[in-house]
């Protein structure tokens, strides 16, 4: 869970999109040229060039030579970089987006380039050309999807339901975001992690839910009252929520819902549990257990140093982390304390909301039985987190824990160190994960 927070209560993962305003019309040619200039910086090798447009939040996410790993693994993926195709202006509001069209020599990219109103980018990310594409372990015959919604009046969020095919009642998996304002495919560049759970787990007979998160939907709404959001109208109020609606459905076993956390969602579990008496089983993919600020110190320290070495502007970057992190474990931590003074820009309440709370201590006292997975190429949140889990719940015979070799954070399987620039390559949720939870979930009738 690398943290970001600018106008929207809601951690960011790698590539940022934030809550743009929309730009005047006469500055659509300035902002093409400027995403064409961008590319062409990556094309000679000059990342310092590249990133000279990038507003403060982004430049600290996606610091120079992070950004020539990327540009350099995209060009391991699909061969050598041969020229921009074209370029167009796209509004989704409230954002205002450049889609650069590379092509490459083995296939063409769209650059996703994110403007703000002064012209600074603020979000970047490649997508190979063409639709998602199922894995192999999807069978679209052998379930249904159908439009659910979650909540109701201002807070409402759309979903999808997933049901295999048949009469049921069926298990329920309800998927939990992780950080970020995420859509309800989880979507990270061209991978899906959500729409892979989905549909896998529907194939082998286990109905699963998934919703557009409410940073994401109703980000305006989240940014007006960002200083007073904590974790539990972040996430928490939402599951409860979907927990409900989908207790009242015909084709739902409502003794056999099971709640799933990625990341941030897996953190969260054991509040989630305490929100309701309806769960009947709690799955953590990667699930963090130390406190936030820690995770976010250690993702920064880990990501500065991937190419070997750590500039004296990266030292600076370090260092004010240091002393923001500070601010967030000092007893003397108010809610007036300003935001630009802690972590990524994050309101102080949303710090104090968290503090004490241990996860894995959490979970010892649950009733439900647990599955923690864990991805051992993961960095985001890493087998440190894993072993804390493993040693907090040691004596309860109904968790089980499985940690996967080779996996990153989204589950997806890759070589040798992770990095941010992976996520910008086409995969899906290892199989393996897959059966192993369809047999968890499976097994829950003889609980």
């Amino acid at each position: 869970m690398l943290l970001s927070f600018k106008q929207s209560c809601c951690f960011g993962c790698f590539c940022l999109l934030l809550a743009l305003p929309v730009m005047a019309e006469e500055q659509a040619d300035e902002r093409l040229q400027r995403a064409r200039e961008l590319i062409g910086h990556l094309e000679h090798g000059e990342a310092e060039e590249a990133v000279r447009n990038f507003d403060a939040v982004m430049a600290r996410a996606l610091p120079a030579r992070q950004l020539q790993t990327v540009w350099s693994g995209m060009i391991g993926q699909y061969g050598p970089f041969q020229k921009i195709k074209s370029t167009r202006l796209e509004t989704r509001k409230p954002y205002e987006i450049v889609l650069v069209r590379c092509q490459f020599q083995k296939t063409d990219l769209t650059a996703r380039v994110v403007f703000s109103r002064n012209n600074q980018i603020s979000g970047l990310f490649f997508k190979p050309e063409g639709e998602y594409k199922r894995p192999a372990y999807v069978d679209p015959g052998k379930f249904t999807e159908e439009q659910l919604t979650i909540g109701e009046g201002l807070w409402a969020l759309p979903g999808t339901l997933s049901l295999p095919v048949g009469k049921g009642p069926f298990p329920l998996v309800i998927l939990v975001h992780g950080s970020g304002p995420q859509d309800r495919d989880e979507t990270v560049g061209p991978n899906k992690p959500f729409r892979d759970l989905a549909q896998g787990l529907a194939t082998r007979g286990i109905a699963v839910l998934r919703y557009e998160k409410r940073t994401r939907h109703h980000r305006l709404k989240m940014a007006f009252l960002a200083s007073r959001i904590t974790v539990r109208e972040e996430t928490v109020e939402d599951v409860i929520a979907a927990v409900k609606v989908s207790a009242r459905h015909p084709r739902i076993d409502a003794k056999r819902i099971v709640v799933l956390g990625h990341s941030l969602g897996g953190y969260l579990l054991p509040r989630i549990a305490r929100g309701s008496d309806q769960i009947a089983g709690l799955i953590s993919l990667a699930g963090s257990v130390r406190p936030l600020e820690e995770l976010i110190l250690d993702q920064t320290n880990y990501l500065v140093r991937l190419d070997g070495t750590v500039s004296s502007e990266e030292e600076q970057q370090l260092a004010e982390l240091k002393k923001q992190v500070e601010r967030v474990r000092s007893s003397e931590l108010s809610e007036t304390e300003p935001a630009s003074a802690l972590p990524l820009g994050v309101p102080a309440k949303y710090w104090l909301d968290l503090r004490g709370y241990q996860p894995a201590e959490a979970a010892r006292t649950l009733s439900q039985p647990l599955l923690i997975l864990q991805g051992e190429r993961d960095y985001q949140v890493t087998m440190a987190d894993f072993e804390l889990w493993k040693a907090a719940l040691s004596e309860r015979k109904d968790v089980k824990l499985i940690s996967y070799p080779g996996l990153n954070h989204l589950f997806i399987a890759g070589e040798g160190k992770s990095q941010p620039g992976e996520y910008l390559v086409p995969g899906h949720v290892s199989e393996k994960v897959m059966r192993d939870i369809a047999a968890w979930v499976a097994s829950l009738r003889s609980l």
